[in-house]
């Protein structure tokens, strides 16, 4: 059997990917990048990259093969984001027979295994920012509490595209972008007076209302407002917020880094499970990628929409408990980063049930 993938990078590169008798072959818009022999061990599989694995007679013992960084990224960013190779569970990466770049060993992709070689987790892959955060990250912004004892100071908002990966699952790119006032105020306008949204969010009302809603987020320093999309078309709205200084604090407990999210999708054809998913995790994978200091993401969904809080659980989150908000009866939802990073449910996991677009995956018969 030979299994191949074709993954688009948000830079505009394309890795590919083909296993074939026991044998990875990478390479990135057609020029090679790695080969290498591959083993399944338990959780995750083995590889010792072709040449240079031999050394001379007169050494009689084997010479490390360099490995790049790129090329132990593109590894990792192909196997731990599809079934490539028929395991979905793969959890690991043993790499053997390498003299790994110092680069791989500083940023965490690459662990030493105190044998001559490495390891990469897929827990540790999934955390670093690679090409899908957009824009730099908050997690060196000081600790510094506001005068007024209403909480921490926090960083600019960042602006623009903010997270871009694609779904070899789905066959589609999931983005998230800052919301801008004067071209989404119409779209956000049209979605909050959906019957179905306006079911759940209360939020109904004229362009002056919703510029006003708008224009006050924009001014709170712990509120980021987002546009989700898919192929960047316009689907959802979020809002992310710095928890501590949010509402839901009394109830939570929440650290100095930990947020929350507010979610709407208006766009009825990009409803659905596999959509949930695939949006849900890009998401949360977002939130805890800009801070590193984030431990959890909590949420409050109407205690009674169990559609949200089905969705929810199945990326992990925990229903703590239900508690009273003045204005509703709410499921008090957290996530955990370890506990999210562990599964990594929507990133590693197919969103899209038991089919995945074959456009971009396929396996086939060997000839």
């Amino acid at each position: 059997m030979t299994s191949t993938l074709t993954l688009p990078l948000p830079d505009g590169r394309r890795l590919t990917a083909e296993i074939q008798l026991g044998r990875l072959h990478l390479a990135i818009d057609g020029v090679p990048l790695l080969s290498a022999i591959c083993d399944p061990v338990e959780g995750g599989v083995a590889l010792v990259p072709e040449g240079g694995r031999r050394g001379g007679r007169e050494s009689g013992r084997d010479r490390p093969a360099p490995l790049s960084a790129e090329a132990a990224w593109a590894a990792a960013c192909c196997l731990f984001s599809s079934n490539l190779g028929g395991d979905p569970a793969r959890r690991l990466l043993v790499w053997r027979g390498i003299e790994p770049d110092p680069a791989s060993l500083r940023s965490g992709l690459l662990l030493a295994d105190g044998a001559g070689g490495a390891l990469c987790r897929r827990d540790a892959f999934w955390q670093l920012p690679g090409p899908w955060l957009r824009s730099p990250g908050t997690g060196g912004f000081p600790v510094v509490a506001r005068g007024d004892g209403s909480g921490l100071h926090r960083p600019p908002k960042p602006v623009g595209e903010l997270y871009r990966r694609f779904d070899p699952a789905l066959g589609l790119w999931i983005s998230l972008r800052s919301l801008d006032i004067e071209s989404d105020l119409e779209r956000f306008n049209r979605w909050q007076n959906t019957p179905r949204v306006l079911e759940f969010w209360q939020e109904g009302g004229d362009l002056l209302k919703h510029r006003a809603y708008l224009e006050g987020l924009a001014e709170d320093p712990h509120v980021q407002t987002l546009i989700g999309c898919f192929d960047d078309e316009p689907f959802a709205y979020f809002e992310a917020y710095w928890a501590k200084e949010d509402r839901i604090a009394p109830f939570c407990a929440p650290g100095d880094h930990d947020r929350g999210i507010h979610m709407l999708v208006g766009e009825n054809h990009h409803r659905g499970s596999h959509k949930v998913r695939s949006w849900l995790s890009a998401l949360i994978h977002w939130l805890f990628l800009s801070d590193a200091r984030t431990g959890r993401v909590v949420s409050e969904p109407r205690a009674d929409n169990a559609r949200m809080i089905g969705h929810m659980q199945s990326l992990g989150f925990l229903r703590e408990r239900d508690f009273d908000f003045p204005h509703k009866r709410a499921a008090l939802m957290l996530l955990d980063r370890r506990d999210f990073f562990d599964r990594c449910p929507g990133l590693s996991e197919p969103s899209a049930g038991p089919t995945t677009h074959d456009k971009f995956l396929h396996t086939k018969d060997s000839p």
